[in-house]
């Protein structure tokens, strides 16, 4: 798998650069071509930590599940939007445990609490390892803590730790 990152980053990389240049002249090929070997040598060595999916099954049964809370999410949103202050929403902000600790996992649930419309990722306190979450309408903490402790965290530690 590592051999595949030395060789897809730079091509990928290559690709974005003629792209954006817009022509396949053999000069913007051969500097694109050196740009992205540097980029993708600096790239693997600036990088502390070392990401490995142990359970890809996981992963996609998780992806699937963020896809329908994000439909779910964005139509709930919608709906408040569309009748403002007659929805009766209660924003609010709710603290929530993790046991979560790997770097990649943490990210990974960061972009799953920010691309849910109506969640923002407010404050993770490394020490207490509690993350705050605000919610657009905040009914049910129960019901977010479940969501974010088993549907998102317990897979992302299966997949991550």
């Amino acid at each position: 798998m590592k051999r595949l990152n030395y060789v897809a980053l730079p091509i990928i990389l290559l690709g974005i650069w003629l792209l954006l240049n817009d022509t396949l002249s053999i000069g913007n090929i051969v500097l694109g071509s050196m740009f992205a070997l540097m980029l993708n040598w600096l790239a693997f060595t600036v990088r502390p930590v070392r990401a490995s999916a142990k359970h890809p099954l996981i992963a996609l049964k998780l992806i699937w599940h963020v896809a329908v809370d994000i439909t779910l999410s964005t139509i709930a949103v919608g709906r408040i939007v569309c009748q403002g202050k007659r929805s009766g929403f209660q924003p609010g902000f709710l603290r929530i445990p993790l046991t979560l600790t790997d770097p990649h996992g943490l990210a990974a649930l960061a972009c799953i609490v920010t691309y849910t419309p109506g969640t923002v990722w407010a404050d993770y306190s490394e020490t207490d390892n509690v993350l705050t979450l605000h919610v657009l309408d905040l009914q049910n903490e129960e019901q977010w803590l479940a969501v974010i402790q088993q549907r998102y965290q317990g897979p992302l530690i299966r997949i991550f730790e």
